[in-house]
């Protein structure tokens, strides 16, 4: 295995942690896996996200470089292969959506200085997911709320994803979400196929 640390990336709903979980234990890896659920921010956001957007972005940007910081270091002194469902990077994708011109500066300010102390993840993963797709993982899991989430604001943050990918290419694994169930083993396989391959990731998105 020629990667360290990989990280399953895309949109709310795509289904992130389940295919970060699945390959963790494929790989009897170490799990890293974003804790969010109780942000006392985020059901105050999906009411008022004008007021409760800046502390909001701030209180995920300061819970994740934790989280990473702490986690991460233990996991590489084991040696260990690391699969996280998320990563600091995205965090400016999310934040540019919610926040105005001078909130979003004062937000990447910190985001720069905080990311050059992190490792970057050698392999991406990211789940092209349609918005109608996403709509239905956030109604099937019931989280309170996410219920209010329009499908604007999905494709903003799908959207914000693609331009930063294709901006930084490099090590991405693109992967159409529309259809595919990585709990059958036909689509899992195929998966680990790419991750094991000694080549070059195969460009655009894969379609299984």
């Amino acid at each position: 295995m020629k990667y360290h640390f990989i990280t399953v990336e895309g949109n709310i709903g795509a289904g992130k942690t389940t295919l970060a979980k699945q390959l963790a234990e494929y790989y009897n890896a170490a799990l890293l896996l974003e804790q969010f659920a109780e942000n006392p921010f985020l059901p105050l956001f999906y009411q008022d996200k004008e007021k409760y957007a800046l502390p909001l972005e701030l209180s995920f940007l300061k819970d994740r470089y934790q989280q990473l910081q702490s986690s991460l270091k233990e996991f590489q002194d084991k040696q260990e292969l690391i699969v996280a469902d998320y990563t600091i990077l995205k965090s400016p994708l999310f934040a540019k959506n919610n926040l105005n011109e001078a909130e979003f500066k004062l937000f990447c300010d910190i985001h720069d200085m905080m990311k050059t102390t992190l490792p970057k993840p050698d392999l991406f993963i990211y789940l092209h997911t349609p918005v109608e797709r996403l709509q239905r993982h956030i109604k099937k899991r019931g989280r309170s709320y996410e219920q209010n989430i329009s499908a604007r604001y999905l494709m903003e943050i799908e959207d914000a994803y693609l331009q930063y990918f294709k901006q930084h290419p490099d090590n991405v694994l693109w992967l159409d979400n529309t259809t595919v169930d990585f709990n059958e083993p036909q689509y899992f396989n195929q998966l680990t196929k790419y991750i094991e391959s000694e080549g070059s990731l195969p460009e655009g998105i894969l379609t299984f």
